[in-house]
């Protein structure tokens, strides 16, 4: 049951005087709840218990702590109906959407379960001692990574599990053994509420201190602020805006003991479509690419907003054909009046240009919040004198960029800002031959692929989810995939200690079986 108030542990808590509610874009309506903005001194309570809950739970094995995410899983499933039927009021997303990503959501909490169960993420590395080496001994040195302490993580407007309360952010963190204060989307507070409501209730089965996760409710800015600047906040995770997540970095930055502010921003996602791809398989490409752009009503970081090719003959009849599949496709709903007024301020500005053509299209009636479809195309020499074009429009919109040769297309990657993604359309044999473009797209990127589309991020090992800025604040890390952790720890050195004082991971003996470099050589073994 939702009852609009603030999670600080395991209390729940209203003592703040603003109030808002949730809206339904589908049904163009209010929610009936009502949530209470945290106040100053409940988002202090949050951080400090928090705090005090570091001290204990970054000293839990990796085991302990996977039974906790193992649990968070269960009892996300437990929620059941009321779970998917809230969010589907406050995003508008259809039950299908729903169901997947609450199941990517659980899997990626136990994906972290079994890293923390094999134990070799935390990277320990062993050089023994050399006492008769000449002609100055070598000490006995050993690292491994730890957790900073308490994060806190945004949730993000579009995707209410995989990216917000209990999302990638929150799992890698809890994983790494920091606590989390989650600051709640307004977009789905509702959400929100009920999978914190099951964090609380997994904490407190598997015997994690309290204060290992709070959930701190706000309309604005200000709560976020409070939090990022907030002492005893240790790093930040954030998916949204570039203004957000740049203005985020910058407090983060600015403090007096500065913090690592992780943000995933925009991006417009460039794929080059290369003569062999409108050759051979013109219709296929045109199809997959429709329902790319319209996927989710293009609210996806990954959507492909930019399409990039050599003009002629055969370009204009892939544009034509991926127009007509576009506009036979139905419209969705958009998550929230407000995203779905910038989409339409977005794709105006740039339609509007006199320098762009309008390919496609959606003609008919929609109701209020639905995203209409749009195919633009401009020339490679009017795209690059335009910045603004190069921008991110959220929602489904793609340009089409026509360029005269392989040089000026070379040209506008170059320009181009960092991406999340980029993609390359073609045949084995071809790309070879444009390898400028391929290592110009490879330099603005996080991932590059290959004859696919960029919607639908695998959640796995080898998955890489960040980019250059603007994509990403830190284009080393990712979001996605287990690699994760890795932004909520740092390395720490041990030199010449008892075995007795040392953690397990780095002890002779290896207790817990973990994978390690010893002298240069990775083994399982003991010393």
């Amino acid at each position: 049951m939702i009852s609009g108030k603030n999670y600080i542990g395991s209390k729940v808590s209203a003592n703040g005087e603003r109030t808002f509610k949730t809206f339904n874009p589908k049904s163009n309506q209010t929610t009936a709840w009502t949530f209470y903005e945290a106040s100053s001194a409940e988002i202090d309570e949050a951080v400090d218990l928090a705090a005090h809950a570091f001290q204990e739970y970054k000293q839990f094995s990796g085991v302990k702590k996977a039974g906790f995410l193992r649990a968070v899983a269960e009892e996300i499933g437990n929620l059941g109906d009321e779970l998917i039927e809230t969010y589907m009021q406050e995003s508008g997303l259809p039950e299908g959407r729903a169901l997947g990503e609450r199941g990517r959501t659980m899997g990626q909490l136990n994906a972290f379960a079994t890293l923390l169960e094999e134990g070799s993420w935390t990277d320990a590395t062993i050089d023994t001692a050399l006492p008769e080496r000449e002609p100055i001994p070598k000490e006995d040195i050993r690292k491994m990574l730890i957790p900073i302490g308490p994060i806190v993580v945004f949730g993000s407007s579009n995707f209410p599990f995989a990216f917000s309360t209990a999302g990638g952010d929150t799992a890698s963190a809890l994983a790494a053994g920091c606590p989390v204060i989650v600051k709640s989307h307004p977009m789905h507070a509702g959400t929100g509420e009920l999978v914190a409501s099951a964090i609380i209730k997994a904490a407190e089965r598997t015997g994690m201190p309290d204060g290992v996760f709070s959930n701190l409710n706000s309309s604005g800015i200000e709560v976020g602020e409070r939090l990022v600047t907030h002492p005893k906040v240790k790093g930040v995770g954030f998916t949204g805006s570039i203004r957000g997540g740049t203005a985020l970095y910058n407090l983060g930055t600015q403090r007096e003991e500065p913090i690592p502010v992780f943000a995933e921003m925009g991006s417009v996602n460039p794929v080059i479509v290369l003569p062999s791809a409108l050759e051979h398989k013109k219709n296929h490409w045109a199809s997959q690419y429709a329902n790319s752009i319209t996927l989710g009503s293009g609210q996806f970081c990954t959507n492909p907003g930019l399409l990039i090719g050599l003009k002629g003959k055969a370009l204009d009849n892939f544009v034509s054909t991926l127009g007509e599949q576009l506009t036979l496709l139905d419209p969705s709903s958009m998550l929230h009046p407000n995203i779905h007024k910038n989409y339409e301020k977005g794709r105006k500005e740039i339609s509007g240009h006199e320098k762009v053509s309008v390919v496609a299209e959606y003609g008919k009636e929609l109701p209020p919040n639905y995203g209409r479809q749009q195919l633009l195309t401009v020339s490679g020499k009017d795209f690059l004198e335009n910045p603004v074009m190069h921008q991110e429009v959220f929602g489904p919109l793609s340009l089409v960029v026509q360029c005269a040769d392989e040089d000026e297309l070379t040209n506008i990657l170059h320009h181009l800002e960092g991406q999340l993604t980029g993609t390359i359309l073609g045949d084995e044999s071809e790309i070879k031959t444009y390898e400028k473009v391929v290592d110009a797209l490879k330099s603005k990127v996080g991932r590059i692929i290959f004859n696919s589309v960029p919607t639908g991020v695998e959640v796995c090992p080898s998955m890489f989810h960040g980019g250059p800025f603007p994509a990403t604040t830190d284009s080393r890390f990712t979001s996605v995939g287990s690699s994760a952790i890795i932004r909520w720890v740092r390395p720490v050195s041990f030199q010449n200690w008892p075995q007795s004082m040392l953690p397990a991971e780095l002890q002779n003996e290896n207790p817990l079986g973990i994978m390690r470099k010893v002298n240069g050589v990775f083994t399982s073994s003991a010393i």
